[in-house]
């Protein structure tokens, strides 16, 4: 692994982002906001978008190409937040030019691919990091602080769920080609559940998955949100699910149950997330309009049956991934922030879809 070379500490970061839908506007945002970055570049296919942002960020570079802009701009820093397919490349192209990365969930594909961004990462010494907004959120941060203290003991189960009644994106787009998302609701927003149940869980192991999917709506041309739609093509097959369940073992014997829909016959949409422990249960529940998220903690207090509310803080968010990205920069050691933790996600979802395909238990590769 090659050493990281220091920056200056009196000149800002210089920071780029590559791609300028939702989620790249959002990164935009908080790049903007650092008073120590400096956003010198963006790039988009779409020249709409580049014209816009660009203005409004006042952005000097734009460009249409990302291999432009990573050949032409100095750049300290890039997010990436492209179509699925395009994090690999785009990833790997930006850590071997010198550019410390933070790339958008899924981190890839296929866990193939996710390996190679990690393999370039630490052969680069490189930063790479991987946006899992969600477990920034005021009350996942709450519930971390309640099972670090113990009040829970040890959590041997947990159950989560990101459920929409009409949510599947760009139908007809990439998010619903396989070799371009690599999966349907269970990569798309699936995958945060994931992150956010293991990460509360303090990162068990997971050994094999159970899964079974489903595409019952897009198929059909229903269920579709609206969101992400761009470029549709005509008569693209719906090729991925829009409704994925999956039991994980975890090392010690312990299990979390998985489900994720972009389209079911649920009342409204909805996030739950439920820890079972030795000492007392939780669960948080978000995401549903017209619906106040909660937190609750189910324990005993000196023999008594007891209902906790944790003080819950702000949203962090992208905000808040993108803090946390800039700051390992800062800190000049890339060791331990080379996507590895990303990547054992992608080899989740891999087993997940192995198993749905196959129609058996399959082994989580290590």
């Amino acid at each position: 692994m090659t050493s990281t070379p220091s920056r200056p500490a009196d000149r800002p970061l210089r920071a780029g982002v590559i791609g300028l839908g939702w989620a790249g506007q959002q990164h935009l945002d908080a790049y903007a906001a650092d008073p120590g970055v400096e956003l010198v570049a963006i790039a988009a296919m779409e020249e709409h978008l580049l014209e816009r942002f660009g203005a409004q960020y006042e952005v000097p570079g734009r460009h249409r190409d990302y291999r432009d802009m990573l050949a032409a701009e100095q750049l300290d820093v890039v997010s990436v937040a492209t179509p699925t397919f395009l994090h690999a490349p785009i990833a790997i192209a930006a850590l071997e030019a010198g550019v410390d990365v933070l790339c958008e969930k899924p981190m890839a594909e296929s866990a193939e691919a996710a390996a190679r961004m990690v393999e370039a990462a630490e052969r680069t010494g490189r930063v790479l990091e991987v946006s899992f907004n969600h477990r920034q959120r005021g009350d996942v941060t709450a519930l971390a602080e309640v099972v670090a203290a113990g009040v829970l003991g040890r959590i041997s189960y947990a159950k989560a769920a990101w459920l929409r009644r009409e949510g599947i994106p760009g139908l007809g787009t990439w998010f619903t080609q396989a070799e371009k998302s690599g999966g349907g609701a269970l990569a798309d927003i699936g995958v945060h559940m994931l992150d956010m149940a293991l990460h509360l869980m303090g990162e068990p192991c997971v050994l094999s998955a159970s899964a079974s999917t489903f595409a019952e709506f897009g198929p059909r041309g229903r269920g579709g949100s609206g969101f992400g739609v761009s470029e549709v093509a005509a008569d693209v097959p719906f090729e991925v699910e829009d409704l994925a369940t999956a039991l994980l073992r975890l090392e010690d014997g312990r299990a979390l149950a998985l489900e994720a829909s972009w389209a079911q016959y649920v009342p409204h949409d909805q996030c739950i997330l439920e820890l079972y422990g030795s000492e007392g249960g939780a669960r948080i529940t978000f995401n549903a309009p017209g619906h106040e998220d909660t937190i609750a903690v189910w324990t005993d207090v000196e023999g008594f049956p007891a209902e906790l509310h944790p003080e819950v803080g702000p949203d962090g968010r992208h905000a808040a991934a993108v803090a946390n990205f800039l700051a390992v920069v800062r800190a000049g050691d890339p060791a331990g922030h080379s996507g590895r933790l990303a990547l054992r996600r992608a080899r989740v979802l891999d087993a997940c879809y192995a198993s749905a395909e196959e129609g058996r238990e399959v082994a989580v590769a290590d």
